[in-house]
Protein backbone atom coordinates (compact mmCIF):
# COMPACT_ATOMS: atom_id res chain seq x y z
CA UNK A 1 0.00 0.00 0.00
CA UNK A 2 1.17 3.48 -0.68
CA UNK A 3 0.39 6.49 1.47
CA UNK A 4 -1.81 9.17 -0.11
CA UNK A 5 -1.22 12.86 0.53
CA UNK A 6 -4.17 14.84 1.87
CA UNK A 7 -4.90 17.95 -0.17
CA UNK A 8 -7.70 20.44 0.38
CA UNK A 9 -10.21 20.58 -2.43
CA UNK A 10 -12.56 23.10 -0.86
CA UNK A 11 -10.61 26.24 -1.69
CA UNK A 12 -11.86 27.72 1.58
CA UNK A 13 -9.87 29.05 4.50
CA UNK A 14 -11.43 26.37 6.74
CA UNK A 15 -8.40 24.12 6.38
CA UNK A 16 -5.86 24.23 9.22
CA UNK A 17 -3.01 22.14 10.56
CA UNK A 18 -4.01 19.87 13.47
CA UNK A 19 -1.98 21.94 15.94
CA UNK A 20 -3.69 25.19 14.87
CA UNK A 21 -7.26 24.31 15.90
CA UNK A 22 -9.15 27.03 17.72
CA UNK A 23 -10.43 26.19 21.22
CA UNK A 24 -14.13 26.58 20.25
CA UNK A 25 -13.80 24.35 17.20
CA UNK A 26 -12.93 20.84 16.13
CA UNK A 27 -11.19 19.45 13.04
CA UNK A 28 -12.67 16.72 10.87
CA UNK A 29 -11.32 14.58 8.06
CA UNK A 30 -14.04 14.57 5.42
CA UNK A 31 -14.68 11.68 3.03
CA UNK A 32 -17.31 10.33 0.66
CA UNK A 33 -19.34 7.15 0.81
CA UNK A 34 -21.63 7.12 -2.20
CA UNK A 35 -23.26 10.52 -2.59
CA UNK A 36 -22.94 11.38 1.12
CA UNK A 37 -20.10 13.30 2.73
CA UNK A 38 -18.97 12.29 6.21
CA UNK A 39 -16.54 13.69 8.74
CA UNK A 40 -14.64 12.11 11.60
CA UNK A 41 -12.38 13.52 14.30
CA UNK A 42 -8.96 14.14 12.71
CA UNK A 43 -7.24 13.14 15.95
CA UNK A 44 -8.39 9.53 15.36
CA UNK A 45 -6.65 9.35 11.94
CA UNK A 46 -3.24 7.70 11.77
CA UNK A 47 -2.81 7.79 8.00
CA UNK A 48 -4.56 7.56 4.64
CA UNK A 49 -3.54 4.80 2.23
CA UNK A 50 -4.52 3.72 -1.24
CA UNK A 51 -6.66 0.59 -1.29
CA UNK A 52 -4.99 -2.75 -1.89
CA UNK A 53 -6.85 -6.03 -1.41
CA UNK A 54 -6.29 -7.36 2.13
CA UNK A 55 -5.83 -10.98 3.20
CA UNK A 56 -9.28 -12.49 3.73
CA UNK A 57 -10.33 -13.80 7.15
CA UNK A 58 -12.58 -16.87 7.36
CA UNK A 59 -16.09 -16.38 8.75
CA UNK A 60 -15.74 -12.58 8.95
CA UNK A 61 -18.81 -10.41 8.32
CA UNK A 62 -19.22 -9.40 4.66
CA UNK A 63 -18.06 -5.84 5.35
CA UNK A 64 -14.78 -6.97 6.97
CA UNK A 65 -12.59 -7.29 3.89
CA UNK A 66 -9.66 -8.88 5.72
CA UNK A 67 -6.41 -7.78 7.33
CA UNK A 68 -3.18 -6.09 6.25
CA UNK A 69 0.25 -6.03 7.83
CA UNK A 70 1.05 -2.37 8.42
CA UNK A 71 4.67 -2.11 9.58
CA UNK A 72 4.30 -5.17 11.81
CA UNK A 73 0.78 -4.38 13.05
CA UNK A 74 -2.11 -6.56 11.82
CA UNK A 75 -4.88 -4.14 10.85
CA UNK A 76 -8.47 -5.25 10.16
CA UNK A 77 -9.93 -3.56 7.07
CA UNK A 78 -13.64 -2.73 7.15
CA UNK A 79 -15.44 -1.51 4.04
CA UNK A 80 -17.55 1.28 5.52
CA UNK A 81 -19.51 1.47 2.28
CA UNK A 82 -20.72 -2.11 2.67
CA UNK A 83 -21.36 -1.56 6.39
CA UNK A 84 -23.63 1.35 5.46
CA UNK A 85 -25.54 -0.75 2.93
CA UNK A 86 -23.94 0.78 -0.16
CA UNK A 87 -22.16 -0.98 -2.98
CA UNK A 88 -18.42 -0.63 -3.18
CA UNK A 89 -16.45 -0.25 -6.39
CA UNK A 90 -12.68 -0.30 -6.01
CA UNK A 91 -10.98 2.32 -8.20
CA UNK A 92 -8.09 4.80 -8.09
CA UNK A 93 -9.96 7.06 -5.63
CA UNK A 94 -10.81 4.29 -3.14
CA UNK A 95 -8.77 4.77 0.03
CA UNK A 96 -8.28 3.23 3.45
CA UNK A 97 -8.38 5.60 6.41
CA UNK A 98 -6.23 4.03 9.13
CA UNK A 99 -7.61 4.96 12.55
CA UNK A 100 -6.47 4.69 16.16
CA UNK A 101 -9.67 3.93 18.06
CA UNK A 102 -10.38 2.04 21.27
CA UNK A 103 -6.63 1.40 21.72
CA UNK A 104 -6.62 -0.44 18.41
CA UNK A 105 -5.63 0.26 14.80
CA UNK A 106 -8.44 -0.24 12.26
CA UNK A 107 -8.71 0.63 8.56
CA UNK A 108 -11.95 1.78 6.96
CA UNK A 109 -12.51 1.75 3.18
CA UNK A 110 -14.24 4.82 1.73
CA UNK A 111 -14.88 6.09 -1.80
CA UNK A 112 -12.62 9.16 -1.51
CA UNK A 113 -11.13 11.57 1.02
CA UNK A 114 -11.98 15.25 0.61
CA UNK A 115 -10.10 17.47 3.04
CA UNK A 116 -9.63 18.52 6.65
CA UNK A 117 -12.16 21.07 7.87
CA UNK A 118 -12.37 23.04 11.06
CA UNK A 119 -15.91 23.51 12.33
CA UNK A 120 -16.85 25.82 15.16
CA UNK A 121 -19.72 25.01 17.52
CA UNK A 122 -22.19 27.16 15.53
CA UNK A 123 -21.56 25.04 12.41
CA UNK A 124 -22.38 21.75 14.15
CA UNK A 125 -26.07 20.91 14.47
CA UNK A 126 -27.70 18.17 16.56
CA UNK A 127 -28.02 14.73 15.01
CA UNK A 128 -31.34 13.88 13.39
CA UNK A 129 -33.56 11.21 14.94
CA UNK A 130 -34.64 9.45 11.74
CA UNK A 131 -34.43 5.87 10.51
CA UNK A 132 -31.30 5.34 8.42
CA UNK A 133 -28.71 2.76 7.42
CA UNK A 134 -26.47 4.26 10.10
CA UNK A 135 -27.61 4.03 13.72
CA UNK A 136 -28.13 7.55 15.11
CA UNK A 137 -25.94 6.76 18.12
CA UNK A 138 -22.95 6.77 15.74
CA UNK A 139 -23.70 10.30 14.51
CA UNK A 140 -22.44 13.17 16.66
CA UNK A 141 -24.13 15.82 14.55
CA UNK A 142 -24.32 17.51 11.18
CA UNK A 143 -21.69 19.99 10.07
CA UNK A 144 -22.54 22.81 7.70
CA UNK A 145 -20.03 24.83 5.69
CA UNK A 146 -21.65 26.93 3.00
CA UNK A 147 -23.80 24.54 0.96
CA UNK A 148 -21.93 21.45 2.18
CA UNK A 149 -23.59 19.21 4.75
CA UNK A 150 -21.39 16.69 6.58
CA UNK A 151 -22.56 13.72 8.62
CA UNK A 152 -20.22 13.75 11.61
CA UNK A 153 -19.43 10.28 12.89
CA UNK A 154 -18.51 9.05 16.34
CA UNK A 155 -16.08 6.55 14.84
CA UNK A 156 -14.97 5.24 18.24
CA UNK A 157 -18.54 4.30 19.20
CA UNK A 158 -19.10 2.78 15.76
CA UNK A 159 -15.95 0.63 15.77
CA UNK A 160 -16.47 -0.51 19.36
CA UNK A 161 -20.11 -1.53 18.85
CA UNK A 162 -20.78 -5.31 18.78
CA UNK A 163 -22.56 -5.13 15.39
CA UNK A 164 -19.38 -3.73 13.80
CA UNK A 165 -17.79 -7.11 14.39
CA UNK A 166 -14.32 -6.02 15.52
CA UNK A 167 -14.37 -5.82 19.31
CA UNK A 168 -14.87 -8.61 21.83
Amino acid sequence: MSTTALVSSSGSNAVYAADQARPDSKQFLTFHVGAEEYGLDILRVQEIRSYEPPTRVANAPHFVKGVVNLRGVIVPIVDLRLRLGQSGEYNAFTVVIVLNVCQRVVGIVVDAVSDVLELNVEQIKARPEVAAALDARFITGLGKIGERMLILLDIEAMVSSPDFGLMD
